[in-house]
């Protein structure tokens, strides 16, 4: 659990520091992000991350577990259509205007938002739970994954670096809390 969650948290680092961060307002910004490697790469970290979560905190909340993994379910496949649809597209002369039809369908942008509450209310449930400051960290990470999206870059940065203390703080943590005691692990 501590090395899967420990992972999940590098991988929300990576997301926003590798992200191109290109003006994607203009022709040119949208195709120099969207179109370049590192975009595909820094979103197919994000969706990494969405996936191994839920997996340690098996070990930590069940109940949370199964409410992030609908969350990371109904997220997952904007995720999808923002790293692979928008880098196929970048290339098109109306780049900008299909980056937008694509990001704000409204069926898209109501299962991501969704997601992100779900998997926010998860670890809110992690939060309640332990009631300890890398749990509450975690949570705040995760609570604040949907609205770090209206942000600057370097604040969606520094929402990386909570992501990767809240989760790797929280790995380390539950699992030394689990070698004193095993009957902590999941309920």
């Amino acid at each position: 659990m501590k090395w899967t969650l420990t992972a999940a948290g590098l991988l929300f680092l990576l997301y926003p520091v590798f992200r191109p961060w290109e003006d994607e307002t203009t022709t040119q910004g949208a195709a120099a992000a969207m179109g370049s490697a590192a975009w595909v790469a820094s979103h197919l970290f994000a969706m990494i991350g969405f996936i191994l979560v839920p997996i340690a905190l098996l070990e930590i909340h069940r109940s949370a577990a199964i409410t992030f993994w609908v969350g990371a379910g109904l997220t997952l496949p904007y995720y999808g259509a923002e790293d692979f649809a928008l880098h196929e597209i970048a290339a098109q002369p109306n780049i900008v205007e299909l980056a937008e039809a694509v990001r704000y369908n409204p069926v898209a942008v109501t299962t991501f938002a969704i997601g992100l509450v779900g998997m926010g209310v998860a670890a809110i449930m992690v939060a309640l739970r332990l009631r300890t400051l890398p749990a509450i960290l975690f949570a705040a990470g995760f609570a604040l994954f949907l609205p770090q999206f209206f942000t600057p870059p370097a604040v969606r940065i520094a929402h990386g670096v909570l992501m990767i203390v809240g989760c790797v703080w929280l790995a380390w943590a539950s699992a030394r809390s689990q070698a004193e005691d095993p009957q902590l692990a999941a309920a």
